[in-house]
């Protein structure tokens, strides 16, 4: 098997293994996404992306977190340290927990960002994406205190934990108390407790979001500063957009 020659494209946000990589911070507030360089790897202008030399010799891009986890462990997590061997009931359960993420928790708390955070208030939209994330949220407390596990599958921490933790770790960001989910919430608190965890958080710059939510102005300047470049690459979609409807 060849070496891994991985190269990870991110930002410090919630989409963002013990396996030598380099890295490239993105600066969406800049909209590095959207330079040709990058689309040339993710024509989706989305972070995270990566790169690595794929079997036959030659580079092969990823994009989307789910796609990306499941290339790692299938490639390089022979032991199924983060993972379960394919075909067990075990492998099954962890992909339906990791496709419960990418098709539920991170699209509907990422709109709950949105609306809480980087509109003027519209409170249909704040008050839609904040409960379909609580209803989600409820949905893992549950599973967490019926199966009385420390993680989602298996007792073991897999790529379908590691890919809700990003994104529960920061729940106060889109308007959500975690205190209302104990199960959950002990599960995240285990999470951080990892160094591994704590060692990709910190990539590509220091984690800062446990910080930015106990202090409630210091977390509201932020959302300031960057509603204005949100709304600013919201407004130039737009007019791309109209402009490639006009041809």
């Amino acid at each position: 098997m060849s070496q891994p020659n991985i190269h990870l494209y991110t930002t410090q946000t919630p989409n963002g293994v013990n396996l030598p990589y380099e890295h490239t911070k993105i600066d969406i507030s800049k909209n590095t996404q959207k330079e040709q360089w990058f689309l040339d790897i993710n024509p989706n202008g989305r972070i995270p992306a990566m790169t690595d030399t794929f079997t036959d010799g030659k580079l092969i891009r990823l994009f989307e977190s789910g796609s990306i986890m499941q290339y790692l462990v299938d490639r390089y997590d022979k032991e199924h340290k983060l993972s379960f061997p394919q075909g067990s009931r075990e492998h099954v359960e962890m992909t339906n927990w990791l496709f419960f993420m990418n098709a539920g928790v991170g699209p509907m708390q990422g709109q709950a960002n949105h609306f809480t955070r980087y509109v003027n208030v519209w409170e249909y939209g704040v008050n839609r994406y904040q409960n379909e994330t609580r209803r989600l949220y409820g949905v893992l407390d549950k599973h967490l205190a019926d199966t009385n596990a420390d993680y989602l599958v298996g007792n073991k921490c897999t790529m379908a934990d590691i890919a809700h933790w990003g994104w529960v770790s920061a729940a106060g960001w889109a308007g959500i108390d975690i205190e209302h989910y104990p199960h959950l919430k002990k599960w995240e608190e285990r999470m951080w407790a990892r160094p591994a965890v704590k060692k990709g958080a910190n990539v590509p710059d220091p984690y800062k979001m446990k910080e930015l939510l106990a202090d409630k102005e210091k977390m509201e300047k932020h959302a300031t500063q960057s509603r204005a470049w949100v709304q600013q690459g919201m407004k130039d979609d737009a007019e791309k957009n109209k402009a490639r409807a006009q041809k």
